[in-house]
């Protein structure tokens, strides 16, 4: 049994960042499927497939690595809400992340979003992640 989803699918992609693989396969969850989009459409993963083969499904994840360098798109992922102490942020304390160049990945009562569209929606919402 898991008790943090969300840490166990920002290890995985981390884990497979270090090792330099090209995919990774997740467990999936509706909360994991959504962070996965919004990984995708900021421009951090090259690509993603929902299987559903299993009950559960899978999320697989292509990795984004620069052509030249090698080097991946997403240098660190920072879990920030925790289950032992969750970290909330209004609309007036968002988290600013790399001074605006990384993201805050935030659950918002409108759904998955980063800190810049919550701040436009003028929500708060739960901190998650921090991507740059």
């Amino acid at each position: 049994m898991n008790t943090d989803p969300i840490a166990d699918y920002l290890t995985r992609v981390r884990n497979a960042i270090k090792a330099n693989h090209r995919i990774v396969e997740i467990p999936a969850s509706n909360l994991k499927k959504e962070i996965t989009k919004v990984l995708f459409d900021k421009g951090y993963i090259a690509n993603y497939k929902f299987e559903e083969t299993t009950v559960q499904g899978t999320i697989k994840i292509a990795l984004k690595y620069n052509p030249i360098t090698k080097i991946p798109a997403i240098r660190t992922l920072a879990r920030i809400s925790k289950p032992g102490l969750r970290q909330y942020a209004g609309v007036d304390n968002m988290p600013r992340v790399l001074n605006g160049l990384g993201i805050a990945i935030l659950s918002t009562s409108k759904g998955v979003m980063t800190d810049k569209e919550a701040a436009r929606l003028n929500i708060g919402g739960e901190v998650l992640c921090h991507v740059y």
